[in-house]
């Protein structure tokens, strides 16, 4: 038990020696599990895309800057903070809990995104036992396997990574990275309201729309979110 005690009091601590930034389970330490998350969840779905759909290549990008898709960067910490108790438990334990939170955090997300920006990113509704094409069991299949593999093995290995990053650096950096992401999630909903606005045939009635239109026209926002249903 004390060596224990001892193993985990070393991992919070970076390379000066002194506590971490992010020790323990506090905000800079989810939040880069939120950008870890955005980013590995883009570039995985997109290598998925290119295995399965032969070789095709296009953004699976949720943000119009960068390869981030903040459902998975959301879905990181909620798996983050429900499954780390329950690291100890058997597996198919683990499992069953990923799979149901995460098929239900991905059902919410598709609903919230439909009811209120009026736009859907992705429908299920030709894979069998789907939830309103908002989930269905093989992706839940998925969240499952996914959710025991990050509580076992990805989350603990990038929370060392992450308590490594001199705490100056880290605070700056993670401050820096919250503004970005806070811009880019907002300028990203309104570029893609101004989107589906434009293909009901709503022209501009200010210069703020008339700034989203021509910075982020059709084709621009086609290749952002190729798959997205205005």
């Amino acid at each position: 038990m004390e060596e224990t005690m001892k193993k985990t009091q070393a991992s919070a601590q970076n390379d000066s020696g002194s506590r971490s930034f992010a020790a323990g389970l506090n905000f800079y330490k989810l939040f880069w599990i939120f950008m870890i998350g955005c980013f590995l969840g883009t570039i995985l779905e997109m290598i998925f895309c290119f295995v399965t759909q032969h070789g095709l290549i296009e953004s699976r990008s949720g943000l119009i800057y960068g390869p981030f898709n903040p459902v998975y960067g959301f879905g990181a910490v909620v798996l983050t903070i429900v499954l780390r108790p329950l690291a100890h438990k058997r597996d198919l334990i683990i499992f069953l809990f990923s799979m149901v939170i995460g098929s239900g955090f991905e059902y919410l997300c598709s609903a919230f995104q439909q009811y209120f920006m009026g736009t859907v990113s992705w429908d299920y509704s030709n894979l069998p036992l789907n939830i309103g094409g908002r989930t269905c069991l093989l992706y839940g299949l998925f969240w499952g396997i996914l959710g025991l593999l990050w509580v076992k093995d990805i989350y603990p290995y990038f929370s060392k990574w992450i308590e490594k990053i001199p705490n100056k650096v880290g605070v700056v950096l993670t401050w820096v990275l919250v503004v970005f992401m806070v811009f880019n999630m907002a300028i990203s909903a309104l570029a893609v309201q101004r989107w589906d606005q434009r293909d009901h045939g709503v022209k501009a009635d200010n210069a703020f729309e008339e700034f989203l239109d021509k910075t982020y026209p059709d084709d621009f926002m086609r290749k952002i979110y190729p798959n997205m249903i205005l």
